[in-house]
């Protein structure tokens, strides 16, 4: 194998599982991330994010050498970039992450070294890093640039990460990649880094189309949960269990619907469709309602809260989960998030006790609010006048309903149907 040493920029939910994966295959790798103390933590072996096995694997690879975290960039044969890709106010990417990230890889490229794009991004955005990166160092070519008149050549790549959070360690080994290079040269490069330590299949495909991928898989999603959303809405008003519904639905041969939730969260689902939407504003016309739809269900939940609330200034409110989804301590994206905050700033004559047991803080955004702490789930349940469940964590579903009598009840998830 031609590629001993990787780089791998950003140590996040993503890059830092990966990058350890990829030290266990016999892989050099230094894990490179602009937060000292991400890096000092990591280089303990005390990963800053919850994910079984995570722990462990690292301590590994940094006691067998093949692995240590750093805030400089390092020459490398290959580089991987995972940063995040945020929207700006207009839903398109924004890039100053990827491009802070090509702008420090640019100086140490010697030639022969491939740059991946893991990032989740929409199509062309390999090719404008690329592009960066080429400006800074006019010395090198690119591959597709055929004769590179002796000028040592650079190659381009992107494989996007589809991993479920919580199950990140098998799931980088077992599920298939998809390999998209911007040549078949990059292409293959890109394989025999992947293949190092992945089982699954190797898809190989072109940089465009594999970022299309990606955003096609979360988009699909998001379509079917809207529509499950939707169901909930319409059920709400006739007095239906939508939950009933959709079990009684899903009976057909031939229909699967999803579970309606408080929203969409994550940095995947509830991101990506939107790349598909800045790109093609004047096709995406189902996801982008799909979008809107699962955006304003926060909404209506915060309304469910009002209506329970009833002006009652000294009611005691209980918010059950903060993540995005059940078992796991991400919140980004998170409706629950943005809904125990609406709820914060609309009451601030109610104690809101907020229970997820899988941080040990409340978030910045959260904790400035003096109505606002974080909670033990039996205090939160004693306590609370108003439940509302938002997250179906395991902890919540083993709550007996005996435990619930006397108060009122949202349940977003259908947990205590």
């Amino acid at each position: 194998m031609s590629i001993k040493h990787v780089s791998f920029v950003g140590l996040g939910y993503i890059g830092l599982p990966t990058a350890v994966v990829l030290a266990s295959s016999g892989l050099k790798v230094t894990g490179v991330d602009v937060n000292p103390h991400v890096v000092d933590m990591v280089n303990r072996g005390c990963p800053q994010i919850k994910e079984p096995g995570l722990e462990e694997e690292l301590v590994n690879v940094i006691e067998q050498g093949s692995f240590r975290a750093s805030t400089e960039q390092v020459q490398a044969d290959c580089y991987i970039v995972a940063v995040p890709t945020p929207f700006t106010d207009t839903h398109e990417v924004d890039m100053r992450y990827i491009y802070s990230a090509a702008d420090e890889i640019a100086p140490k490229l010697a030639g022969g070294e491939l740059i991946v794009l893991e990032s989740t991004s929409p199509p062309e955005t390999t090719e404008r890093m690329a592009r960066r990166i080429m400006s800074l160092r006019p010395d090198l070519a690119r591959d597709i640039e055929g004769e590179s008149d002796g000028r040592p050549v650079v190659y381009f790549a992107h494989c996007p990460e589809r991993i479920l959070p919580g199950n990140a360690m098998e799931e980088l080994i077992t599920n298939d990649r998809i390999i998209g290079g911007t040549t078949p040269r990059a292409t293959q490069l890109a394989k025999e880094v992947y293949g190092s330590f992945c089982k699954g299949g190797l898809l190989e495909t072109n940089a465009i189309t594999a970022e299309m991928a990606k955003l096609t898989e979360n988009s699909f999603r998001d379509v079917n949960i809207a529509f499950a959303n939707e169901l909930s809405l319409i059920c709400d008003r006739f007095g239906i269990d939508v939950w009933e519904l959709i079990e009684l639905a899903n009976h057909h041969p031939r229909v699967n619907i999803l579970q309606p939730g408080p929203g969409v969260g994550g940095h995947c689902i509830a991101v990506d469709p939107w790349f598909i939407v800045s790109a093609a504003p004047d096709l995406a016309r189902l996801i982008h309602t799909a979008r809107q739809v699962n955006d304003s269900k926060p909404n209506w939940v915060v309304e469910q809260i009002r209506e329970a609330v009833g002006g009652q200034v000294s009611t005691e409110i209980t918010i059950l989960g903060l993540a995005f989804k059940a078992n796991i301590d991400d919140l980004r994206e998170s409706p629950a998030v943005e809904i125990a905050k609406t709820v914060a700033a609309e009451f601030p004559e109610c104690r809101i006790r907020v229970v997820e047991p899988n941080i040990v803080e409340l978030p910045p955004s959260l904790a400035n609010y003096k109505n606002t702490t974080l909670a033990e789930l039996q205090e939160g349940l004693s306590a609370g006048h108003v439940v509302v469940l938002l997250v179906d964590h395991d902890e919540f579903k083993a709550v007996q309903k005996a435990e619930l009598e006397g108060k009122a009840l949202i349940d977003t998830k259908g947990v205590w149907r």
